[in-house]
């Protein structure tokens, strides 16, 4: 039997290409005839950038010009390949700083990059980010100037966005001519209820009383742009949306976007079960997350699917295993979570032989 494993990381815990290997591991202890294919998967966020490399051992990994050298990757097509979360993402933080954490160092990565005159397009990934700051960081690292009442730039960070009076672009890096892809795994507005300040601020750090600071902010940029709002624009802090008053990008599904520079579609219509798994199994999942998306390609091959999860709070049944229902405690998963996914991986095997 050949067996295609591609699961996402579990958040926090274990990588992609550890999941990967574990769940390797622990399938082959009970079926050691079966032959396993590895394909960790990504949907646009943290690791995005190292999934892609792994499957264009071609890529060339070129340093961008910060203090904590980060790179973005060069594809034999020309496609720039660039992941927001190792530029100014929000594990890059020593504390957080929901109201002056920016997406400038995105900008200045952006720039370069734009410049470079290999470079046919760019597919940002922009998951992870630390800042709900509309983007306005990365439009000041194009060249864009984001005016005060005085005619001087704002201040970095999202209460930056309170000061805004006017926008300049007669100075904007121009986009390659192949155009920009921002990969996503939500469709979230920029504002409202389920925009990006109401929704996701507070993970950055936000109180209650920033989080109406930061909507504020938010609603300053879209009435100076004149703009409208989008689905999508509220993912990353709103760094879709600031991206689009200087450029024209395209917003793509992560997962999908990941599974087709990967080549995991191939890889699936070649065998007979697909394993995926992810840190939390919920009604999420499948509204353009790693999981959802493998799921979805395995049955549209018509291939068996079984998933190895940290948690659900779906019934799994005899299709997957959860880490926190075999491991003796939730930390104890969490904190040795190698060990748990190869004997959810065993127990995966064990259904399959019964």
């Amino acid at each position: 039997m050949k067996v295609v494993i591609a699961p996402d990381s579990f958040k926090g815990s274990i990588s992609n290409f550890d999941a990967a290997r574990a769940i390797a591991e622990g399938w082959l202890y009970h079926r050691p005839e079966d032959q396993v294919v590895l394909v960790p998967m990504a949907d646009g966020g943290e690791g995005t950038l190292e999934t892609i490399a792994a499957s264009n051992p071609d890529a060339i990994r070129i340093p961008i010009d910060l203090e904590h050298k980060p790179v973005w990757l060069l594809l034999a097509d020309g496609t720039a390949v660039v992941e927001l979360a190792n530029i100014c993402g929000i594990t890059l933080l020593k504390e957080l700083n929901p109201m002056r954490a920016s997406t400038f160092e995105l900008g200045i990565a952006l720039n370069e990059i734009a410049q470079d005159a290999r470079v046919e397009r760019i597919v940002l990934a922009v998951g992870g980010s630390a800042s709900t700051d509309g983007g306005a960081g990365a439009l000041a690292g194009l060249g864009v100037h984001l005016l005060n009442k005085d005619g001087n730039q704002i201040s970095l960070g999202g209460a930056g966005l309170l000061e805004l009076e006017a926008i300049d672009l007669s100075e904007v890096i121009v986009a390659p001519r192949g155009g920009v892809s921002c990969l996503v795994d939500v469709t979230n507005p920029l504002l409202g209820d389920e925009g990006s300040a109401a929704v996701f601020a507070a993970q950055k750090g936000a109180s209650e009383s920033q989080v109406i600071e930061l909507e504020t902010g938010l609603r300053k940029l879209q009435r100076v742009t004149g703009l409208p709002d989008f689905p999508g624009a509220g993912a990353a802090g709103g760094t879709p949306y600031g991206l689009s008053v200087a450029w024209d990008i395209l917003l793509s599904s992560g997962a999908l976007a990941v599974a087709s520079m990967i080549g995991l579609e191939n890889a699936v219509a070649n065998c007979d079960l697909v394993i995926t798994g992810e840190g939390r199994f919920d009604s999420q999942s499948n509204s353009g997350k790693v999981v959802g998306t493998v799921a979805q390609i395995a049955m549209e091959h018509g291939k068996r699917i079984k998933y190895c999860v940290g948690s659900s709070e779906l019934p799994l049944g005899e299709s997957g295993v959860a880490l926190v229902d075999i491991a003796p405690s939730l930390d104890e998963a969490i904190s040795n979570p190698y060990r748990w996914v190869v004997e959810a991986a065993k127990r995966l095997a064990l259904q399959l032989s019964d």
